[in-house]
């Protein structure tokens, strides 16, 4: 046993040994109990940060329970990553001096898709270089033909099930990234910005936003207003730069009666509370801000400015008209902004798919009440029925190329309802159509937009699953309420792992991933997605900041892994870290667990050491009494595998961590080992073998967190054809 243990030497040689013996291929096992998880998949096309080696915890669990006689399954995968893919592209394209726009749809979608591809290995490895212990052999990837088609097969039942529909609302949009958000996607920020108060006929309102003038078509106070109930009703007439124009004075609750006079302007195409607004009181939208983020005509001469330019040439203009009557320059309010880019949003209206999700968060929220689906830590339980209580219609429109284009196909035959207008017909199709299903005559036309990442990624645990064999599907009798028939996947496979056992993730993505799998999870199989959720901190800089490229404080897993093993860069993720509690990251934690994996190591070989000394020197005592230390240790080691398995099956993890680190080395290494070491030394095979037994034990519930070291070092012992995992749990319970 070599004098000093070298992580970088020994770890890529134990991965490939694990991968040959096919220690992480997952079978139907009817004999023992299943134990899934699904990995959430990492972007394709980018390196693994440092949140993903938090990944360390699925690995905990995937080799406990293997350990413990479980048919394991870690299921990989990666995600097409549609925004942010197509951004990290067309930043590509940048550099080359082109953009999108240079290209047909079909050509940019298969450039980002050879893109990706040349890129996506790289995750890959880095994943094995971490230990995880992956199904390789079961890879998905969310652009995979069947996977698509699975997605299509949800959107079409939602469709039937009329919780999908197409209306023109207000929308989130980047125009600098050319496409919408969803609520839960929009970063807010505090700014300062100047509070311009200007006449507006007979009133004095304020507003931060004079460019969106053009588009006003109200004023609202508030009902309890006193200073306007007299024209509450009423009709006033507006000067305005480009002419006058008359609008009518409404009364909402929404309005605050403390900001500025109390009156404000109502622009319905551009302020998300003017939009609602509007809705109540039946008022018209004008679009005033097209979708390249400049004026329209609708401006006069203010057409083709920029918004924050236009905005500094109204509010100019005004000015010397003598309409504003004063500025407030320190004016701080919240803007959304676009979490890729960092620019601000502009709510714009646009037509897009939606999903009602009334009745699908409803259920959500009872199969986490009732206890269907679990969450630990307990205090994310309350945060999670209250994401899904507050979650509103979810926009599944995305104006981006790279991605699952919505298979929807709009009828291009006019047709005037009752109310004269036109009406657009849409249907949808799985599989491209060959004549319109609506007219049975037009050119019908696929809609260009792709769906949100979001959406289906939210169909992940059921739709990796479903595609590992041929999947058939099997009708219920059950149906939902509008006569539209639920269909099951059925394959031995997915029927054995599904619903998956547990959902690991960040507790910054309950929002936008975990409500959405339990929503549609639910509503496609009638089953739970999974039955435990166990979400993770945040992993934060040495003085509690988030990690950012802009603030230069990231660190590179791999760089940890190269420098001190992946070992200690693993346990150093979860030692003394609060479950469900942020992480604040330094590389002195690091250091101080690759000093731990060295002792683990040297135990072994002080005991490996005397294992080999000849047989004629061993000296096997009878005692007809053991002695204290030896009852002592013995009845230590008990205790500590009951609270190890106390804690490893409540998702304590870093209590079961510091157990065995806590008696590894200050009661095993530096107080038994002390005590015995002369009777080791002078041939007392009893305590030896002690010692050894003892070792083992700790070996194997400390493999979950350190599997290379423990790997190591077991086949030292045992031989390199005898694995820790093999005949895992016989040994695991019999140490």
């Amino acid at each position: 046993m070599d004098s000093k243990y070298q992580p970088l030497l020994i770890e890529e040689k134990i991965y490939q040994y694990w991968e040959k013996n096919g220690y992480f291929t997952a079978k139907v096992n009817k004999d023992k109990k299943p134990f899934s998880i699904i990995l959430p998949p990492p972007n394709a096309n980018a390196d693994l940060h440092m949140g993903h080696a938090m990944y360390v915890y699925e690995d905990i669990m995937i080799r406990f329970h293997k350990l413990i006689g479980d048919e394991v399954l870690w299921l990989p995968g990666a995600d097409h990553a549609g925004i942010e893919t197509q951004f990290v592209y067309e930043k590509h394209l940048k550099k080359q001096g082109k953009s999108r726009f240079d290209f047909d749809r079909e050509t940019l979608f298969k450039d980002i898709w050879n893109f990706v591809e040349d890129n996506r290995g790289k995750m890959e490895k880095q994943l094995k270089r971490l230990g995880f212990a992956l199904d390789w052999s079961r890879q998905k990837y969310t652009m995979d033909p069947e996977i698509i088609k699975i997605v299509y097969e949800t959107f079409e039942k939602l469709f039937k099930a009329d919780l999908v529909y197409r209306a023109k609302k207000l929308v989130n949009y980047c125009t600098y990234c050319g496409t919408s958000f969803s609520d839960l996607e929009v970063v807010y920020k505090e700014r300062v910005d100047p509070l311009y108060y200007m006449k507006y006929g007979p009133f004095i309102l304020a507003t931060v936003r004079p460019e969106t003038k053009f588009g006003d078509t109200a004023v609202a106070v508030h009902p309890d207003d006193k200073r306007y109930q007299q024209s509450i009703g009423k009709e006033i007439e507006v000067e305005g730069l480009i002419g006058k124009f008359k609008v009518k004075v409404v009364a909402d609750t929404a309005v605050d009666p403390k900001f500025g006079t109390g009156v404000v302007k109502v622009t319905p195409a551009h302020d998300f509370d003017d939009y609602e607004i509007s809705l109540r009181h039946n008022l018209p939208m004008k679009q005033v801000i097209d979708f390249d983020g400049r004026l329209n005509e609708l401006t006069g001469k203010y057409q083709g400015m920029r918004v924050k330019a236009a905005r500094e040439q109204v509010a100019n203009d005004l000015k010397n008209k003598g309409w504003i009557i004063k500025v407030q320059e320190d004016y701080t309010h919240r803007v959304g902004t676009c979490y890729r880019c960092g620019r601000v949003l502009e709510p714009l209206p646009k037509e897009q798919w939606f999903i009602k999700v009334a009745s699908l968060k409803k259920k959500a929220i009872t199969l986490i009440e009732s206890g269907k689906i679990n969450i630990y830590p307990s205090r994310f339980k309350k945060i999670l029925t209250q994401i899904l209580d507050n979650f509103y219609d979810w926009n599944i429109s995305r104006q981006i190329v790279w991605g699952i284009r919505i298979p929807a196909y709009k009828c291009k035959l006019k047709v005037q309802s009752e109310k004269l207008k036109v009406e657009e017909k849409w249907f949808v199709s799985i599989k491209k159509p060959d004549k319109c299903q609506i007219c049975g005559e037009c050119d019908f036309k696929q809609d260009e937009d792709t769906f949100d990442t979001w959406f289906s990624s939210a169909q992940w645990p059921f739709a990796t699953l479903a595609s590992c064999s041929n999947s058939k599907f099997k009708v219920q009798s059950s149906k939902l309420n509008n006569n539209v028939t639920i269909k099951q996947f059925n394959n031995d496979f997915f029927n054995y792992f599904y619903p998956t056992s547990v959902m690991e993730t960040g507790y910054d993505i309950f929002r936008a991933w975990v409500s959405r799998m339990i929503m549609i999870g639910y509503f496609t199989t009638n089953q739970v997605p999974f039955k435990n959720v166990f979400g993770h901190g945040m992993v934060r800089d040495r003085k509690g900041q988030k990690m950012s490229k802009s603030k230069g404080n990231v660190t590179n897993p791999m760089m940890m892994a190269d420098r001190y093993g992946a070992d200690a860069l693993r346990i150093a993720l979860i030692f003394e870290t609060k479950e469900g509690g942020d992480l604040s990251f330094a590389e002195e934690k690091v250091i101080g667990m690759r000093n731990f994996i060295n002792k683990v190591w040297n135990i072994g070989r002080f005991i490996f050491m005397n294992l080999q000394v000849k047989s004629e020197k061993l000296k096997i005592k009878s005692l007809s009494e053991k002695s204290k230390v030896f009852q002592n240790l013995e009845k230590e080691f008990k205790e500590e595998k009951k609270e190890y398995f106390k804690y490893m099956k409540s998702y304590q993890f870093s209590k079961a961590l510091g157990l065995i680190y806590e008696f590894l080395w200050h009661r095993f290494a530096d107080y038994y080992i002390e005590q015995l070491k002369d009777k080791v030394i002078n041939g007392n095979i009893e305590a030896l073998e002690l010692l050894r037994k003892i070792y083992f034990g700790n070996l194997k519930m400390l493999h979950p967190f350190a599997p290379f070291v423990t790997e190591a070092v077991w086949q030292v012992f045992n031989g390199k054809q005898n694995s820790i995992l093999k005949d895992s749990a016989t040994q695991f319970f019999n140490f």
